[in-house]
């Protein structure tokens, strides 16, 4: 009996925290993202005309930028049209079926400036931009019914076919980045065409496998490919990557009942989870390869932490969830959302980080110049802009986190305020988490429902019909059985709490960190001008209201209390320190 999970466009998040955050992208941050990569030629590198020294050359990863911004268009468009962002989208998708080969490859910077050389080389992006496409059609024509855009990824998807497999032509046998394998899957659970999940199962097995190595970062870890993927244990590698190919894995050992494949994905979300993470969710801790380094090596002052990297993991996290009903894949996915994900967006929607710090000392960066730190303050775009569309894409589809299901029972695996319409009956939930911890719940029909007790949570209850509910806690989830015109109230209770570091964490000997449900907790220097000097004094925590609409906790510590805010919202009120370790007397 397999599990499922219940797609965004079947859930109306009707207010709190994430409604807010999606009108922010429908209103501002999706047309600050076009905007931009209008500027930069993002945009106009599909009109195909592209001549050498003109401004804006096109790069290889333009398509993929524009590719997540259509799939954002995509997402919002479902749920309340956007009639102008749709004509954009209509006019690339035509601008695509003009600009393709005849044998259906499109590429925009390899037709343009290198076409001697499609498919010669691995690291060139060319399948993942085709991936980001791919995903970008699947999910148009879900929103709006236009087929036209996916009818031209699949006549590009049967030229891939044709090259990779039956004609086995290209230099190299499997994507140097990651990506066209989970878009493959959508394809295929789209179209139920099984040759989709054949060719992601063939580019998933190839790694590791190849005979073509291309490149010389072929057959190394940084693109994973070091062993094949059923040997693979622990992450390695550029983080993005790697977590885009643990996604394809988890789908297809979901689909293909492949033990090997679940085998794997299980022992890599362990070593991430349990070495390779910092507090926040965020992973890929060097700037050197943007990579996972070694166990338990989590610098705060060089971290890398990239925000796609950070979607990438809640992303595995959802798929594994469906693997095994186990909640802490959810507690990871809510880590990762509420703290290393999203602090890669500014509070007005407008600028955005690549990296996330998890700590700021300006003073120490003086004195090292010749250390790469990361940028202290948001920006609207990068000269490798992937994060501000993954931002965009990923928050309208955000409710994809809230339900997995079969036959017997409806996990609920995180808390918004929502109604989602099932096959044959509704849940709705009533609350004003992640800043209280009441959650309402209501269903339409006889249902168990599988609660999730998040793992920050130390006291909690569960009430049916105002009687308290005694079952007992399995893999993180009460179990209940309600039917329609029950009151089902759970009651998790958020406190502030200390957190230490596993002691192999050298960064972290010796300091703490506090927490506030899901939120992960920041001091910044705006707030606390003895920041450096700070000593965490124990004794109890005090909630206040914070800036920005969120709440704050005031910490013991000499020689005066700490006012920390949500890690999120860190560096939207100009340069100055921040600290999310801090000293423990």
């Amino acid at each position: 009996m397999k599990n499922r999970y219940l797609p965004y466009i079947n859930t109306e998040i009707r207010g709190g925290f994430w409604a807010e955050k999606q009108e922010l992208i429908r209103k501002v941050t999706l047309g600050a993202v076009y905007d931009r990569f209008y500027d930069t030629g993002r945009i106009g590198a599909f009109e195909m005309n592209y001549r050498e020294g003109e401004p804006n050359r096109p790069h290889i990863f333009f398509d993929s930028d524009v590719a997540k911004w259509m799939e954002s268009v995509a997402y919002l468009t479902a749920k309340e049209k956007m009639p102008e962002e749709e004509k954009i989208v209509d006019g690339l998708v035509e601008l695509i079926e003009l600009g393709r080969m005849d044998n259906g490859y499109f590429n925009s910077f390899f037709e343009q400036l290198d076409a001697g050389k499609i498919f010669t080389d691995r690291d060139w992006h060319e399948l993942y931009c085709a991936g980001h496409l791919l995903e970008a059609a699947v999910e148009y024509y879900k929103a709006t019914g236009k087929d036209k855009f996916l009818n031209l990824m699949k006549d590009y998807m049967r030229h891939i076919r044709q090259v990779f497999v039956i004609d086995d032509s290209a230099a190299f046998s499997s994507p140097g980045h990651e990506e066209i394998e989970l878009a493959l899957v959508k394809l295929y659970d789209l179209t139920g065409e099984r040759e989709w999940l054949d060719l992601s199962m063939h580019f998933v097995n190839m790694r590791g496998n190849g005979t073509k190595p291309g490149r010389d970062s072929a057959h190394s870890d940084y693109n994973q490919d070091h062993l094949p993927v059923r040997e693979q244990f622990t992450a390695e590698g550029h983080a993005v990557r790697a977590c885009y190919l643990y996604c394809a894995m988890a789908d297809l050992a979901l689909r293909c009942d492949d033990e090997g494949l679940k085998n794997a994905c299980e022992k890599i979300y362990e070593n991430i989870t349990e070495r390779k993470m910092y507090i926040t969710g965020a992973i890929g801790s060097t700037c050197a390869g943007e990579r996972f380094e070694g166990d338990f090596v989590l610098p705060n002052d060089t971290a890398y932490a990239e925000t796609c990297a950070a979607l990438a993991l809640a992303l595995f996290c959802r798929r594994m969830s469906l693997l095994d009903a186990d909640a802490k894949y959810a507690d990871t996915a809510e880590k990762v959302i509420y703290n290393g994900f999203l602090s890669g967006l500014s509070l007005d929607g407008k600028a955005f980080f690549y990296e996330n710090a998890q700590e700021i000392d300006l003073e120490n960066r003086k004195t090292r110049p010749d250390v790469h730190f990361p940028i202290t303050q948001r920006v609207e775009i990068f000269g490798c802009s992937c994060c501000p569309p993954n931002i965009t894409r990923f928050i309208p589809s955000i409710a994809d986190f809230l339900y997995v299901y079969n036959d017997n029972t409806v996990y609920v695996n995180q808390y918004m305020d929502s109604i989602s319409h099932f096959d044959g009956f509704d849940i709705e939930q009533k609350t004003d988490y992640p800043f209280d911890g009441k959650v309402k719940i209501a269903v339409t029909s006889e249902k168990t429902l599988a609660l999730r007790i998040p793992a920050w949570c130390g006291e909690y209850a569960v009430y049916v019909n105002g009687r308290a509910v005694n079952a007992a806690k399995i893999k993180g989830y009460v179990k209940v059985d309600v039917k329609p015109g029950d009151d089902i109230l759970l009651d998790l209770t958020i406190t502030p709490e200390y957190n230490y570091a596993d002691p192999r964490v050298e960064a972290d000997k010796g300091l703490c960190a506090v927490s506030y449900g899901p939120f992960i907790m920041c001091a910044e220097a705006v707030d606390n001008p003895h920041l450096n000097g700070a000593v965490i004094t124990g004794g109890e925590m005090k909630v206040t209201e914070g800036k920005f609409g969120l709440p704050a906790v005031i910490v013991p510590a000499s020689p005066a209390p700490l006012y920390m805010i949500p890690y999120h919202a860190f560096a939207n009120r100009g340069e100055c320190d921040m600290k999310i370790w801090i000293k423990k007397s």
